[in-house]
């Protein structure tokens, strides 16, 4: 990676010039590395003056794809920042990418919704004669299916698979418990996925009820379910971003689509507040002043 052969000057300068302590040195160390890890799943490999803002700007939707919170992903932009004013000043760039893009608002962002007949195409790309194809299988149909997060699927025990009730049990944010329909179709693929490569595989001791794991019989990372779907949407032929976050609100939008209520898809997403709900499943004002005006006794 082209950009790795400037870390040992931008790690002096951090010390040299900035006069940073060993602590947060590191720190700044590790935000250019998960920018370069960024740019390797995207299969990029530019010199400094070829990243342009767009580049940035694809990077801070990544980390909030990656539900990493809000604080972190702007001390991590103040580190890209560091870097290219490193860069800037060494005259390895001209320009810097980085200048104009702000930190983020907590909320604001909402991910592209897919179609059925989209999440079909990436469901279809999946080659079922691979080794992982059963268990990816399970993994998009839990996610759509049941409107996850990704930790909470990379967290999902079998201890807490209600098949006979039609249920999983959910460790969602601030360790709150929640109870998820979960369809037939997720059932089915989960069943296959233990009959024929889970029930199959060594497993290490600490993941022996994780439902979802590796080759290696760990259970799977988020970044490793964001490059699983990343490399999906692209044999399928879809152009838009799509990431695990992608199917959690394709999942909410197309039940709001059907008729569910606001309220029910609020307690399936397992949302503290409604007005959360609302953005993820794109309600505007006018649709809950139509929603008083036609329901509520004092409205009409």
């Amino acid at each position: 990676m082209k950009l790795l052969n400037y870390k040992k000057g931008f790690q002096s300068y951090l010390k040299l010039e900035k006069s940073l302590s060993s602590n947060s040195i590191e720190a700044y160390l590790r935000d250019l590395l998960k920018f370069v890890q960024f740019l390797e799943i995207n299969k990029l490999n530019p010199s400094p003056a070829e990243i342009q803002g767009a580049n940035v700007q694809d990077f801070m939707a990544w980390l909030f794809d990656m539900e990493i919170g809000a604080r972190s992903q702007a001390r991590i932009l103040s580190g890209v920042k560091a870097f290219f004013t490193y860069l800037l000043m060494e005259d390895v760039v001209l320009l810097n990418p980085t200048l104009l893009i702000e930190g983020p608002k907590l909320g604001t962002k909402i991910p592209e919704v897919l179609s059925i007949e989209e999440i079909d195409d990436i469901i279809g790309a999946i080659d079922l004669s691979s080794k992982e194809g059963e268990r990816n299988r399970a993994i998009l149909e839990t996610l759509y299916g049941c409107g996850l997060r990704v930790s909470e699927l990379t967290q999902l025990k079998i201890s807490n698979l209600l098949f006979e009730e039609g249920f999983v049990r959910v460790i969602g944010k601030g360790n709150k418990e929640r109870i998820v329909p979960i369809g037939t179709s997720a059932i089915k693929f989960i069943r296959y996925y233990f009959e024929h490569r889970r029930n199959h595989q060594l497993i290490k001791k600490e993941a022996e009820d994780i439902v979802f794991l590796n080759n290696r019989g760990s259970a799977l990372t988020r970044v490793m379910i964001f490059t699983i779907i990343k490399r999906l949407s692209e044999k399928a032929g879809i152009l838009k971003t799509v990431s695990p976050h992608t199917f959690r609100h394709s999942f909410a939008t197309h039940l709001i689509d059907g008729g569910a209520d606001l309220r029910s898809i609020q307690e399936m997403l397992g949302h503290e507040s409604i007005m959360t709900t609302e953005i993820y499943t794109h309600l505007d004002r006018q649709y809950l002043q139509e929603a008083i005006v036609e329901f509520h006794p004092r409205a009409k």
